[in-house]
């Protein structure tokens, strides 16, 4: 027994959410100093950050097997129950659940705790209303305290995953259940976090956080949360009802359920918990537990199990009989043989260890070393030949471990790489070795080592908690789930310079102009439901972006036309409408995107106008000849022959081949071509023509508005400023001549150039230098003379008396314009 075995003893005894912990927190920093032993790792660390925050960091310890912040002037500890240091003298001792002593596996490091641990003014045991004749057989002199719990926790039945309530914990007793059901919760209600005894502190931490702070609606975990890990759950729900303990898969007990069961409500909150699925095979509690749990009433303990927590160390053999002997009193069972004891017998076989251990320092530094907990669940024979080399090290040289072996290993540990499984099998080995480089004598620089297996360990938990985010929660499905009936202004949107939309830092779609594009990542299953969530979320932005473009400079504004697509008119890049012919070819309609039919009807008006107004105002201006065109077109004081030809070249864009005007043309008297010129027409030899029409900006627009009037898609147009192109054109302002086709304006000049060139009928050589700078091809050009009314004879080209503006595929001469043959010209009037 404790020096301070006659210092009183309290044990604050009841059902989970009773406040018990909380109690003994605020008596220890009552006192000058204290010790706290809890069954966790997590739960130390949650409590420590507690107490920091109202003593300091300079005077409050964590101890646990992996980390250890041990500050000079520390008064109060924070530890797990297998770490405490009971040689120190402080006012205030307690250990929390208590019960803990009836588990086979650590039931006896809690039982020694119960019977040595005390402090010099106060000791408290904490642990469920079950541990009462043990602690009144054990402890006589304690005072025993009941603790009511604060809230009304109550069976809810059996619910499949997909209805469960919100703020749920959904409980499993594997890894591989955990994930299961976490998965099924991501698809169904936008995922879980994630919370397990293997997970380090800080990852752990992550996933609660996302909890609390409502980012998902549930949780799944081990029944590790039974243990003190406070979290606001409404309801927990068992995945199963049996769990494997390390030697069989048995049926949970009675208390094992309540443990779990009591993580719901908080505080005076009421809880529920149940099943999942349906009352029926291995989930479903029986009647009498219900009752039980429901009513806090659980069978007493009758036993708890022991194992002498200060052994005798004078020799292996006697160590090994200490550890194995039977407890004295009727209460305590022989523990079962843990791990370490299992490891120390394995290695006692080996006769170096014997050779090694004829002290009793080295006798304690052997059973330290067996001490090494087997995070990786390997089992004692493969975690005794860890350990053995371990204790190699220790008992020759300096007693060290091997600086270059410890580096080795933490090093092929260093790396974020791999999925959730990969990463939690990091961590569980870099457990391992911060285990060892927090024995204070265990490393050459334990401080240099314990660093640096912490930063090890923290990176890895990062990536493990980004991993276990990216698997197991769709942030999207959690938005639209906690959309519904949610205030429109109650998560903030942000709208990215780039269109990117967010709810809540979430990326949900793209506001290209005001049409929404939903996240092409997006579930299919959730497309209508973004675009709902866009709507009601997207209204200001998209009055605003209205508004704007009601006022908007011409700047703004651009006509698009790419091929094979309609006209689109768009402002600052984004599509607001297309267009649809109108009574001439000159007034096209402005036709709004659907896109916004969701402005009200007075921003839409102002919209419609103010498009139309610089449709009209852009084409009056860019295409001024051919406005002049049709308004002589439609003149009645123009002669009745010349509006002829004027009418069809203004629905034809302003170039038309002859073809189609002869009979006009033929018509047409000196007044009347003189007035064709006033207008600015080239009267060609195969085409008619404005020459400003066939500049580049008023080409595309008159390709956009023949388009646009003819019901179709904007046409494959030539590069701004191209005379020549490689490819039959689709546009008349190129003539198309044997797989080639020549703007119309050098159509004429070569023409001009060829009846320059001749002398009378007799035959010349016209100069190549223009068709060649031109790049057109000896085909092209004796298709282009033939059209225009010459034949080939032999060896020259003769005139025919009349130009051939259509010609059917014939003969034709190969070779280009340097190899033909002298041109015979004559002239044909």
């Amino acid at each position: 027994m404790s020096r301070f075995a006659r210092s009183p003893v309290t044990a604050i005894l009841g059902p989970t959410n009773t406040g018990k912990t909380h109690l003994a927190v605020e008596r220890m920093c009552a006192h000058s100093s204290g010790i706290i032993g809890f069954p966790l790792r997590l739960l130390a660390r949650e409590v420590y950050e507690r107490v920091v925050a109202l003593k300091g960091p300079g005077e409050v310890a964590l101890i646990t097997g992996e980390e250890k912040i041990l500050p000079d002037k520390a008064r109060w500890f924070l530890c797990t129950a297998e770490s405490m240091p009971l040689d120190r003298d402080v006012a205030f001792m307690a250990i929390d659940e208590a019960q803990l002593g009836a588990d086979p596996e650590r039931g006896h490091v809690f039982t020694d705790r119960l019977l040595r641990a005390r402090g010099r003014e106060e000791t408290m045991i904490l642990g469920s209303e079950s541990l009462k004749p043990m602690v009144r057989t054990l402890v006589p002199d304690a005072e025993i305290i009941g603790r009511p719990r604060f809230s009304t926790l109550s069976y809810a039945g059996a619910k499949k995953l997909s209805r469960l309530p919100k703020r749920s914990a959904i409980v499993a007793f594997s890894a591989e259940e955990v994930y299961a059901v976490a998965e099924m919760l991501r698809r169904l209600r936008g995922g879980a976090a994630v919370v397990m005894g293997a997970l380090s502190p800080r990852t752990r931490n992550a996933q609660v956080a996302m909890f609390q702070a409502g980012e998902v609606d549930y949780l799944v975990a081990t029944d590790a949360i039974g243990m003190g890990l406070n979290m606001d759950v409404a309801h927990v729900a068992f995945a199963g009802l049996r769990k494997f303990d390390g030697r069989r898969r048995r049926r949970l007990t009675l208390a094992e359920m309540a443990q779990i069961a009591g993580r719901a409500g908080r505080h005076q909150r009421d809880g529920t918990f149940g099943t999942l699925g349906a009352d029926d095979g291995g989930i479903s509690f029986t009647p009498e537990e219900i009752e039980r749990i429901e009513n806090h009433r659980f069978p007493p303990l009758d036993h708890l199990f022991w194992r002498d927590g200060a052994p005798d160390l004078s020799s292996l053999d006697g160590l090994v009989a200490a550890l194995e002997a039977r407890p004295g009193s009727p209460v305590l069972r022989a523990a079962p043989q843990a791990v370490d004891l299992a490891v120390l017998k394995r290695l006692a076989e080996e006769g170096w260890v014997r050779e090694r251990t004829v002290r009793p320092q080295m006798v304690a530094r052997l059973w330290a070393a067996c001490g090494l907990p087997d995070f990786r669940k390997t089992g004692a024979e493969h975690h005794a030949r860890l350990v053995g080399r371990v204790f190699r090290h220790l008992s020759e040289g300096q007693g060290h471990v091997a600086v270059h072996w410890f580096a080795d290993e933490i090093a092929r540990l260093d790396t974020v790489q791999g999925d959730v499984e990969t990463l939690s099998g990091r961590i569980a080995s870099v457990r391992t070795w911060a285990y060892i480089a927090h024995r204070a004598d265990w490393l050459a620089d334990p401080q240099h080592w314990a660093e640096r297996t912490r930063a090890i360990e923290e990176r890895l938990s990062d990536a493990l908690h980004a991993a276990l985010t990216q698997r197991f929660v769709d942030r999207r499905t959690t938005l639209l789930m906690r959309e519904i009936g949610a205030d429109a202004h109650a998560m903030p949107v942000t709208i990215a310079e780039d269109g990117a939309v967010s709810v809540d830092d979430e990326m949900i779609g793209r506001l290209d102009g005001f049409r929404f594009e939903v996240a092409p990542d997006a579930r299919h299953a959730d497309r209508k439901k973004l675009l709902a969530m866009a709507e009601r979320r997207l209204g200001s932005e998209l009055r605003r972006r209205g508004e704007a473009l009601a006022a908007a400079e011409d700047a703004a504004f651009a006509l698009v036309t790419e091929p094979g697509a309609p006209v689109r008119l768009c402002w600052q890049a984004a599509a607001i409408g297309t267009l649809a012919g109108g009574r001439t070819l000159l007034s096209p309609r402005f036709v709004p995107d659907r896109a916004l039919a969701t402005l009200d009807e007075r921003t839409r008006r102002a919209i419609e106008t103010r498009a139309q107004a610089w449709l009209d105002t852009r084409i009056a201006r860019v295409l001024k000849p051919l406005a002049a065109i049709a308004a002589a077109a439609g003149n009645p004081a123009t002669p009745p022959p010349l509006r002829a030809l004027l009418v069809p070249l203004a629905e034809a864009g302003g170039v038309i081949g002859r073809s189609a005007v002869d009979a006009p043309l033929a018509a047409l008297d000196k007044d009347a071509r003189h007035q064709a010129r006033r207008l600015g027409l080239t009267i060609g030899t195969l085409d008619i023509f404005h020459p400003l029409l066939i500049k580049p900006e008023a080409m595309r627009w008159r390709a956009a508005l023949v388009a646009v009037r003819a019901g179709g898609l904007v046409p494959a147009l030539p590069v701004p400023g191209a005379a020549m192109l490689t490819h039959a054109s689709a546009i008349p302002d190129f003539r198309t001549l044997e797989g080639q086709a020549l703007r119309v304006d050098l159509v004429e000049r070569i023409a001009r150039a060829a009846h320059e060139a001749r002398d009378g009928r007799r035959p010349f050589t016209p100069d190549p230098s223009l068709a060649i700078s031109l790049g057109l091809s000896g085909d092209a050009l004796a298709r282009l003379m033939r059209l225009l009314g010459f034949e080939a004879r032999a060896d020259a080209w003769a005139w025919r008396g009349r130009v051939r503006r259509r010609e059917p595929a014939a003969t034709r001469t190969d070779g280009h314009f340097a190899g033909l043959a002298e041109l015979v010209l004559a002239h044909g009037r």
